[in-house]
């Protein structure tokens, strides 16, 4: 999906007023300048992807990198530089770090590493041991000694490691002598499990790989649906988006899909309140009134205030005051229409200020979502008619420019869709209750809209360019068309890096109480993940 350089490229993009005549067709001097505008702007240098995918296939050689540097750098065996990278979750810069800080003894203290070499039992000339966990005396043959000098039989060992393996406790399996941290060797765990049960080896063996991944925080699996069995390993900040090889594109940090602009918590907060039902709680508040006997929720479908429930009580709907069956226009029994309850009057209107206000915000956010899907379908339709005019004899053979324009409008619309979640809960009261004055928020409520708006606005104009039959236009159209999306797409991302520039320095990065993040614009889009050699 690559088109437009990142934001990271040493060039800035020039700014365009769409609503301006900027290109006059006959102007060759403009067109030159206009032509080396665009050359630079498709441009890019060539970069590394900063995340790797990791299938099944390249697990092994992924985890043996980074256990090789450990062995080498540290001089270890491999199942006690697995251990210690395990301790650290796979951190080999950590690990580096406290190896100079403390020194060797504390980082293999630390991890329950002993290196210490220890005689081991089975070659000794005594005839028979005692076991001090099940107290049997048993031959050397079949007792096991772990680094750490402790020994038992080789049946209260096996049992021990068995219970831990089906217990999730397979990468740090520790040694049953009281107060011993150290951690059990890997080959003997695997010799007298796998002698018991081969399934189960394979199952400790699995688990020791897949500990590169469920322990480490710079690697997390794709969460796609079903699962394509792929992981993604960054090698830059966690706040980050990355895309991987099976298409999902995700928020690394909390493995929900890509949402920025909004914050982890914002996200997690309006896919909560998009599911559950507490929307459907503020709809019931407004719409309906308690039976005062039962307390089942009842809606009036009728003009008269004089209500029944279900469990036979009758009540006014204007009060909620239980009355009796002759309640009339000219007669009501047992209680008065006329007193004002001010705080139940107040929860109503909140309710129903809270529901329209949530309607209001969850309609503008799912339609950008439809429209994005709509013109993701658009996509087949726009290369058949670029086909058709490259079939064309025309001076001009290059059409990238229609597909560049539409990733662009792809990327907009979702970051559009995501900024109305955003505007709810930071100009609302579910989070920053106390970060802001009224005035101060209604200030910068202002500044976000009408960058918001002036954003959508663009995108719109985009989407319409495509909606266009330009496969029947003559060479000049084409020409005109060219320049006014290459433009609109200019200006479209310079207003979408404005708008992150405004919610992380303006709105995030002003808050004292609270620390929200998120991640980074990026011009190109969301990363694709590169495969792993």
């Amino acid at each position: 999906m690559g088109d437009y350089r990142s934001s990271d490229d040493e060039y800035d993009y020039p700014y365009y007023d769409d609503d301006v005549d900027f290109i006059d067709d006959d102007d060759d001097d403009n067109a030159d300048g206009f032509q080396a505008v665009e050359t630079e702007l498709y441009v890019t240098k060539p970069s590394c992807s900063s995340s790797k995918v990791i299938t099944k296939e390249s697990l092994l050689a992924a985890q043996r990198e980074d256990l090789l540097r450990i062995m080498d750098l540290v001089s270890l065996k491999e199942q006690h530089a697995r251990t210690l990278l395990i301790h650290h979750r796979w951190d080999v810069e950590k690990v580096l770090a406290v190896l100079v800080e403390y020194g060797k003894d504390r980082l293999f203290a630390e991890a329950g590493i002993t290196v210490v070499e220890n005689d081991d039992v089975s070659s000794s000339q005594s005839s028979s041991f005692s076991c001090n966990i099940c107290f049997d005396d048993v031959s050397p043959e079949e007792v096991t000694t772990m680094d750490c000098g402790h020994y038992f039989c080789n049946s209260c060992w096996t049992e021990h490691f068995i219970v831990k393996i089906n217990e999730g406790q397979s990468r740090r399996i520790k040694c049953m002598a009281h107060k011993c941290n150290a951690i059990c060797d890997e080959a003997k765990i695997r010799c007298l499990v796998s002698a018991k049960d081969s399934n189960l080896a394979e199952k400790f063996d699995r688990f020791l790989l897949e500990s590169y991944i469920e322990d480490n925080r710079r690697v997390k699996w794709c969460p796609s649906v079903p699962h394509c069995g792929n992981a993604i390993r960054i090698e830059v900040d966690e706040l980050c988006e990355v895309e991987c090889a099976c298409g999902l594109q995700f928020c690394f940090s909390c493995s929900s899909e890509a949402h920025s602009p909004c914050s982890c918590l914002m996200w997690e907060l309006w896919d909560k309140k998009c599911q559950d039902e507490s929307e459907t709680v503020n709809w019931i508040t407004v719409h309906t009134k308690p039976c005062p006997k039962c307390q089942k929720p009842v809606e009036k479908n009728g003009g008269c205030n004089l209500v029944s429930c279900v469990c036979g009580q009758s009540f006014c709907w204007l009060c909620g005051g239980a009355t009796g069956r002759e309640h009339t226009w000219t007669n009501i029994a047992g209680h008065s229409c006329g007193r004002y309850k001010e705080d139940g009057e107040d929860k109503t209107l909140w309710a129903k200020r809270s529901l329209e206000r949530y309607i209001h915000y969850h309609n503008r956010y799912k339609a950008h979502k439809d429209s994005l899907k709509l013109e993701s379908k658009m996509k087949e339709t726009i290369q058949d008619k670029v086909n058709i005019l490259e079939e064309r004899e025309t001076s001009s053979k290059d059409f990238s420019w229609i597909t560049n324009g539409l990733n662009r409008l792809f990327r907009s619309r979702r970051v559009l869709s995501y900024s109305y979640p955003f505007a709810y809960y930071m100009f609302g009261d579910d989070i920053f209750t106390n970060e802001m004055k009224k005035e101060e928020r209604e200030i910068k409520q202002n500044l976000f809209e009408d960058q918001q708006q002036q954003f959508e606005a663009n995108i719109e104009k985009l989407s319409l360019f495509f909606e266009e039959k330009f496969h029947l236009y003559t060479e000049d159209e084409i020409k005109d068309l060219r320049l006014r999306v290459i433009a609109l797409s200019v200006t479209t991302d310079n207003l979408c890096r404005n708008l992150y520039e405004c919610i992380e320095s303006d709105l995030l990065g002003s808050l004292k109480h609270t620390v929200h993040e998120i991640a980074p614009y990026k011009s190109k889009g969301v990363e694709k993940a590169s495969l792993l050699n």
